[in-house]
């Protein structure tokens, strides 16, 4: 059989080549071909072959039939089977939310501190505000040869709106400050000449302001402050800002502009020397282009800003150009990011801002903008581990008419001047060109919401250009503060700071030449820690008490030249949440 299958494959295969041979020497020829009806197959052309398998399987047994019988014994038992029940998660009780917030605290020194707060919504897109906020003291610093007490006190109220493409707010506020030139120079006047001294001076300031924000605009908000400060020598200052916002569109780009307007007017009844009136009237007009770029870890904005400052008083006019150009790299995810910059500004001073500062101003001052031509810094900031924030920057800073704190010329012995702040006992202004190199490094610790703990430090250095020494700057700055939830009842916090060593200037007029020649000295302020801690106890989601202490270290320490601080100070208050 297996012979005649291989005799046929090879008969058949010499039949195949013999008649491909004869194809090649027969001429083919053309043929019509015409297709009748294309074939198209169907579902039905198809067949599944259907098999059925036959089980032969000689292992297979056949089952045999078992009977069986349940023998029943009772048992006594007192098991009752309980129906089950599903468990729920644990909630943590909601925490109660009021809108209103009242404190008092009293302590020594006869100080008392007072604040409330309230916040009330009319509707769901509306919100009105109100606070009220005060601190007095009626003073007692040891050595203090004037009257030494002062109080603060602000009323604020604000409005807001929320539309779905529009929101909007509008502010306004009062303040009214008492201050004592308490710093004369200790053992330098006889007792007749201090009691006819009127150290007290009273600051006041009138505030309204509103706020803008516009979506899907090119133009897209700003904001608009007004504020009139005024003091208890007849001086006055007003203030308008208007800075309006703008993004346009420039190819597939979006550029930033901010433009500003800032309007400053005022006077002092007197200057040091004289009763002639001191005027000051300056505007001062900015626009700030930028444009922002992001590329992967890379964020880079370039911009520039033109300042035009009018000294309408002067009838002087100037234009200013600064840089504006920072740029961020992401080195390492949230870990490490390198960033740096190049930037200046046109810097707007101000009576009010001065007093902010140091109230124990004289109201006689020059009032002259600083130039801050450019502050070029470098850094690096990210996290050494998930809860370990960290942050270092080096700057160089370049500014002209930079104002100084220093201590006016006594002349109330010689009769120039005779007004409470006369006897080398308040500050007037020496501007200078000043270059100023920092090094700036912090590092934040935040666990989670129950503790937060931060610290900082800035070493700087002071380059004069026409003054001796940049008088009453410190070289070392830096503080500490912790923030920490006991548990639901017990609060704790603190906060540390450190002032290193500055350079103040006495002078004392000669009465040859007033104003012109002085005997002067450079007085060593030394460097001071500044601690201060809280804890608190929670009654109840309403009533609290707690326990501010100040100064713990009872450094009475000199924040300006002759002017000691209060030492160790200890206030124990109460606060309230309520609905209103």
């Amino acid at each position: 059989m297996r012979k005649l299958f291989i005799t046929l494959i090879i008969l058949s295969t010499s039949s195949t080549l013999l008649s491909q041979e004869k194809e090649k020497e027969k001429n083919i020829g053309t043929e019509v071909v015409n297709v009748v009806k294309p074939y198209s197959p169907t579902l039905s052309d198809a067949f599944k072959i259907k098999e059925t398998p036959r089980l032969d399987d000689s292992v297979t047994a056949a089952k045999k039939k078992i009977s069986y019988n349940i023998f029943s014994v009772p048992v006594a038992s007192t098991f009752v089977p309980a129906k089950g029940k599903a468990t729920g998660l644990k909630r943590a009780p909601r925490e109660s939310v009021y809108n209103s917030y009242a404190s008092l605290a009293v302590g020594n020194y006869n100080n008392a501190t007072a604040d409330f707060y309230t916040s009330r919504a009319l509707n769901r897109d509306e919100t009105l505000d109100f606070s009220l906020n005060h601190h007095s003291s009626q003073g007692g610093i040891d050595g203090v040869e004037l009257d030494d007490k002062f109080f603060k006190t602000k009323l604020a109220a604000a409005y807001n709106r929320d539309d779905r493409y529009i929101d909007w707010g509008v502010e306004g506020g009062f303040s009214h400050q008492l201050y004592n030139w308490y710093g004369v120079p200790l053992g330098f006047y006889d007792e007749s000449t201090l009691n006819s001294i009127d150290e007290k001076q009273s600051y006041y300031t009138a505030n309204l302001g509103a706020d803008l924000v516009i979506e899907d605009s090119f133009f897209t908000g700003g904001d608009v402050s007004l504020r009139y400060f005024f003091d208890a020598f007849s001086s006055g200052e007003s203030n308008i800002v208007l800075n309006p916002k703008f993004e346009l569109p420039v190819g597939e780009e979006w550029i930033n502009l901010n433009l500003s307007l800032d309007y400053l007017n005022g006077k002092f009844d007197r200057n040091y020397y004289t009763t002639e009136q001191l005027k000051y009237s300056n505007l001062i007009t900015k626009a700030s282009p930028n444009l922002v770029i992001l590329k992967d870890d890379l964020t880079v904005n370039l911009g520039a800003t033109v300042a035009y400052k009018f000294d309408i008083e002067n009838s002087d006019s100037d234009i200013y150009f600064y840089p504006n150009i920072t740029a961020s790299y992401r080195l390492v995810q949230e870990y490490v990011t390198v960033y740096g910059g190049l930037e200046g500004d046109l810097k707007q001073n101000s009576y009010h801002g001065f007093q902010e500062e140091n109230p124990y101003i004289s109201p006689t001052l020059n009032i002259l903008p600083t130039d801050k031509t450019y502050d070029g810094y470098v850094g690096v900031k990210g996290k050494f581990l998930p809860n370990l924030s960290y942050n270092l920057r080096g700057s160089y800073i370049n500014e002209s008419n930079k104002p100084l704190f220093a201590m006016n010329p006594e002349t109330g012995t010689i009769n120039y001047n005779t007004e409470g702040y006369a006897y080398a006992n308040s500050f007037g202004l020496i501007y200078d060109d000043i270059t100023t190199i920092s090094v700036f490094g912090e590092i934040s610790v935040d666990v989670n919401r129950d503790f937060q703990l931060g610290i900082n430090a800035e070493i700087l250095d002071y380059n004069t250009d026409d003054e001796e020494e940049a008088w009453n700057l410190p070289s070392i700055k830096g503080s500490l503060f912790m923030d920490y939830q006991i548990n639901n009842k017990w609060f704790l916090g603190a906060n540390i700071f450190y002032t290193g060593e500055r350079s103040g200037l006495f002078r004392q007029d000669t009465g040859t030449n007033p104003g012109e020649t002085f005997n002067m000295q450079v007085v060593d302020l030394d460097s001071f820690f500044d601690i201060n801690a809280k804890a608190g106890y929670r009654i109840n989601d309403q009533f609290s008490v707690y326990l501010k202490a100040n100064n713990i270290a009872n450094n009475e320490y000199t924040r300006w030249s002759n002017y000691m601080v209060q030492g160790f100070q200890v206030l124990a208050g109460v606060s309230y949440k309520f609905d209103m």
